[in-house]
């Protein structure tokens, strides 16, 4: 397993709600969550094989940024 750190631009309940679909829509992502109490809005995800560019893509679609960090 694979475990992903990003720093998001998802703010708050109803943003995360609108990534949600995209990111439950990929079968190798096994769970995520984000923490939109901390600084970063963190998106963790804990997958099998996705790529980084996938899940920037992905948040891109939906109309926000992120961006990998470093754990």
């Amino acid at each position: 397993m694979d475990v992903l750190i990003f720093k998001t631009s998802v703010a708050n309940v109803q943003e995360a709600s609108r990534v949600n679909y995209l990111l439950s829509s990929l079968s190798d992502i096994k769970q995520y969550n984000f923490d939109l109490e901390d600084c970063d809005h963190v998106l963790r995800i804990v997958s099998t094989g996705i790529e980084p560019q996938t899940i920037n893509h992905m948040l891109a679609i939906a109309g926000f940024t992120c961006e990998e960090l470093a754990y």
